[in-house]
């Protein structure tokens, strides 16, 4: 079973946890909740999706279901403006969720996750288009991760499979900078990378899309049990 890593401290796990993301290509799934439904007993603790394009009550009765089932859960918003960002935050808050993921980092955002308690692990680096890409160099994300932790920030989500340079080397600069949660999120779709993701030793790493296209198996459970496995090796 995945670790509670919810109350992380650095060095405090063995193996990253897996953040089981109903989402394709970096919008959720419209069968969202049959899917989880169906695979809400594998061994996967962490769940979330994207804030497109199910409607907000359909998105509160699932991330409350997934509560009932004794699930950690993750809204990660896919966002560039303020505005937007914010919206993103307040719609975190009030699905329930215990982290929000993603965003570009705004005060205002980070004022209110804190106003209500709730994780924030923002982007680092450029980010544009949908799916996500990822710019900027290795040390200017460093430097802006560490600024923002100055302000109380949780954790990062950082796009390294999404990154135009070395992903490898980022994964791994950045995770061993940085004393915070860090989520390698996106792309993540092979057990080449899964390997690189544990070379890397970040907190914890989404997969989505590869799991919907059976890069780890024919069925679904059967796939998020295969990479929990894999993991704990």
């Amino acid at each position: 079973m995945q670790s509670d890593a919810i109350g992380y401290m650095a060095g405090w796990q063995e193996r990253p946890v897996l953040i089981v993301m109903l989402t394709y290509n970096d919008r959720t799934v419209d069968n969202a909740f049959e899917v989880f439904e169906k695979s809400k007993d594998s061994q996967a603790v962490y769940w979330g999706f994207k804030e497109e394009p199910l409607p907000p009550e359909q998105m509160k009765k699932l991330y409350a279901y997934m509560k009932q089932c004794g699930k950690k859960t993750v809204l990660e918003v896919v966002a560039y403006t303020e505005e937007e960002c914010l919206k993103g935050a307040f719609l975190a808050a009030e699905c329930g969720c215990d982290l929000l993921m993603g965003t570009l980092f705004f005060d205002s955002v980070n004022d209110y996750c804190r106003q209500v308690g709730m994780k924030y692990m923002p982007f680092v680096g450029k980010i544009t288009g949908r799916p996500s890409v990822l710019e900027g160099t290795v040390d200017e994300m460093i430097r802006d991760a560490k600024a923002y932790l100055e302000k109380g920030v949780y954790g990062f989500d950082l796009l390294g499979y999404r990154y135009v340079g070395d992903p490898v080397l980022l994964n791994k600069k950045f995770v061993s900078e940085i004393n915070a949660p860090v989520c390698i999120a996106g792309s993540i779709d092979s057990y080449q990378r899964l390997d690189e993701v544990k070379s890397a030793a970040p907190w914890a790493f989404t997969i989505g899309s590869a799991f919907f296209d059976h890069k780890f198996g024919e069925d679904f459970t059967g796939q998020i049990n295969n990479v929990c496995e894999y993991i704990e090796k």
